[in-house]
């Protein structure tokens, strides 16, 4: 079926394209209704929120959840469920209130507490907090994005654990639904996972575009006015518009019948473009940008009830024996899919004993038999970029941890991000040589944004420990998606390579200054910048044995790799710090991360010569570090000497809460310049000679004090 004559199809549905919704009933209309009268009450009486988006969308979210989507609210974590993203998250609403009518846990109370203080549910959805909320939304598009990443992940999850099974009979198929609106689409980071999704074929990927026309500045014409379906095409999705019925809601039966044209399409994503009117049926308040985002008032709020048939003195009403019925019937459809599911499951596992045995470790997070000896270790007074090491440690590890997959936003030469000879991800209608629409090499494109969503769309469920790599410069490009992944706490690893302006001749547009401090002030991140190629092997080591989002910062340039014990480096780095040289009675402590901890060393020799006690300290990860003990913290950072200096190559901000008021810093604050890395550090002063006369000053200002 072409798209058009698929638009067609679901503008004008008959009986036979849709017999499924043939038992549509007045129940079903009156939940919807109930549903609307819940967003206008919630919003009510919170006094803010975002009611007319949840109002239009009653139907077309009941209608996923109550008739199409494959999903179990007793087993809100059963790996066979479909997904469900709200991508329009301002519109909370709209998923809560499907949670409670579907008898997930969320009840009226829950929604009589919206958006209040230790409320479960919040103002936008928030994934680990309320059950049955898939992924974190509310910054436009990155549902979207992450809804991507989620059905990539599920692709590459079926080739580990049933490869050759026929499309749709594996129990690994399941597909993932979105809902977006006008302000997902306009935001660029959907543009760049949507081009991508169609290039890799996603046919499990389905997204409703709620098109209402309105946003808070009003008719979205003022600003957006492409035809989206067009724009979907050309990205080699299947699309459908879906026309409003003639009192302006939601044709039902119309998207019913995209939605199982959906479901069959064989190669490629499908995009369903939904008219809706905001707030229908409110008498005054639908179609005006003041329902996008505001109460609607009491008396527009009875008027709305009385059209909808409802009792307007009843305040989060939902007419018990009518919600009783909806989940009966639910759970009719659902233990019949459950039981169709569990046959096959169990056949499965009778087939591929191997696989399930995979599958059961991954459930449990545990690492593979034969992880510790797979990591490589460097000799001592060898000359490795970290941005190798981390590729060495990739490929090592790579071998016998079959859930690490990932790739960079084209820099893969450049980022040492691939797994070597395996095939690319890519679909099987690809031409491109080694590849496989289970492949464990990702090609992201110059996508920075929408691979960090990406990831964490694969991540999510966690199965798989997924890796992507760009230079640290353009971690600006995805900061979004890095602040969901620490919100949400994903196994996500960033692999931010040309840390510093070490990388030389590209200049200061590549070279990062502000970065390190920026990424270290987001929460629940943690900045791993390893001084040399065996603590990279050890920053990815202890990456593993965690799981949370971790930026792998890494060099262009050859550091030196240290002569210290492999035990020591092991244990100091996932502690975050550790001493790697010291004195009898150290005077002065130097701090130091990533290429500069060779300039300390190298001071402290200076330093020792001339009869001054020196202990250098390498942290890799100050995260971890602070999480540390404080008795460990104060073996490392002796709280009797003040006298101190931190030395990194960026700014120098934050350090001045490690070395007090007696410290001295030696960093970046100021952008770089084109030339080469020995040029560069010793005109901006990041060099032994400028270490060596900080500590001096640092340890005459401790003695006046």
């Amino acid at each position: 079926m072409t798209s058009s004559a698929a638009s067609q199809t679901a503008a004008s549905p008959t009986a036979a394209t849709s017999p499924a919704l043939l038992d549509w009933s007045a129940d079903d209309d009156l939940a919807v209704a109930y549903l609307r009268a819940l967003a206008m009450d919630a919003v009510q009486r919170v006094g803010n929120g975002h009611p007319g988006t949840a109002m239009s969308l009653a139907p077309a979210a009941y209608l996923l959840f109550q008739r199409v989507m494959r999903h179990d609210p007793k087993d809100p974590n059963w790996l066979g469920r479909d997904r469900f993203v709200l991508s329009a998250g301002h519109s909370s609403l709209t998923l809560y209130s499907q949670l409670f009518l579907s008898d997930y846990g969320l009840t009226m109370a829950d929604l009589e507490s919206f958006r209040t203080w230790g409320s479960r549910t919040p103002g936008h959805p928030e994934h680990g907090h309320t059950v049955g909320v898939e992924t974190t939304t509310g910054p436009l598009g990155q549902g979207l994005a992450t809804a991507v990443g989620m059905a990539m992940g599920a692709r590459y999850e079926r080739g580990l654990f049933d490869p050759d099974a026929p499309e749709g009979s594996s129990p690994f198929d399941h597909r993932v639904w979105v809902i977006a609106g006008d302000g997902d689409l306009e935001e660029g980071i959907t543009s760049e996972a949507s081009s991508l999704a169609g290039v890799q074929g996603l046919n499990r990927l389905c997204v409703i575009y709620d098109d209402n026309h309105i946003s808070i500045e009003g008719d979205t014409a003022i600003a957006f006015h492409e035809d989206v379906c067009q724009r979907y095409e050309s990205y080699g999705w299947a699309t459908h518009k879906v026309a409003q019925s003639p009192d302006g809601s939601v044709d039902v039966a119309a998207l019913y019948a995209a939605l199982v044209a959906a479901t069959t399409e064989p190669d490629r994503p499908t995009f369903i473009q939904v008219r809706t009117t905001i707030a229908w049926p409110a008498p005054n308040a639908q179609n005006t940008a003041k329902a996008h985002g505001s109460a609607l008032g009491e008396p527009e709020i009875r008027a709305t009830k009385e059209i909808l048939g409802l009792d307007p003195d009843a305040h989060f009403a939902f007419d018990t024996a009518l919600l009783g019925r909806v989940r009966d019937n639910l759970r009719h459809r659902v233990d019949e899919a459950r039981a169709q599911w569990n046959a096959g499951f169990d056949a499965w596992r009778v087939a591929h004993p191997a696989n399930a045995t995979l599958l059961d470790r991954l459930l449990s997070h545990d690492l593979p038999a034969g992880l510790e000896a797979a990591f490589p270790q460097f000799a001592a007074g060898s000359s490795v970029a970290t941005r190798k090491a981390s590729g060495d440690v990739i490929n090592a590890i790579a071998e016998v941890m079959p859930e690490l997959w990932g790739g960079s936003a084209d820099l893969a030469e450049s980022n040492n991000t691939t797994i070597e000879g395996a095939p690319s991800f890519l679909p099987a209608s690809s031409t491109a040589p080694n590849s496989s629409p289970y492949g464990r090499v990702l090609h992201f494109g110059i996508r920075e944004h929408a691979m960090g969503a990406i990831l964490n769309g694969i991540a999510v469920d966690g199965l798989t420990r997924p890796f992507g790599g760009t230079f640290l410069v353009f971690s600006d490009y995805m900061r979004g998606s890095v602040r969901l992944a620490a919100l949400m706490q994903t196994a996500v690893t960033f692999v931010w390579t040309h840390d510093s302006i070490g990388l030389g001749e590209d200049g200061p547009t590549h070279q990062p200054v502000e970065h390190l401090w920026a990424l270290r002030a987001i929460p629940g991140l943690s900045i791993v910048r390893p001084a040399d190629a065996n603590e990279t092997s050890a920053a990815w080591r202890a990456i593993l044995h965690q799981r949370a989002p971790v930026g792998l910062i890494l060099t262009r340039q050859n550091l030196l790799t240290a002569d210290t014990d492999s035990d020591t480096v092991r244990t100091g780095v996932s502690r975050g710090a550790y001493v790697v040289s010291d004195s009898d009675q150290p005077r002065v402590l130097l701090l130091a991360t990533g290429s500069e901890v060779s300039l300390a060393l190298a001071a402290a020799a200076t330093l020792e010569a001339d009869g001054i006690g020196t202990r250098v300290v390498s942290m890799p990860c100050l995260e971890w570090f602070d999480a540390q003990e404080p008795a460990y913290r104060d073996s490392v950072l002796l709280p009797s000497v003040r006298a101190r200096v931190a030395v990194e190559s960026g700014a120098t901000l934050g350090w001045y809460r490690y070395v007090g008021d007696d410290g001295r810093v030696i960093g970046l604050d100021h952008f770089g310049a084109s030339a080469d890395q020995a040029t560069l550090f010793r005109e901006f002063g990041i060099t032994v000679e400028s270490i060596v006369a900080a500590a001096r000053s640092s340890i005459a200002a401790a003695d006046r004090d």
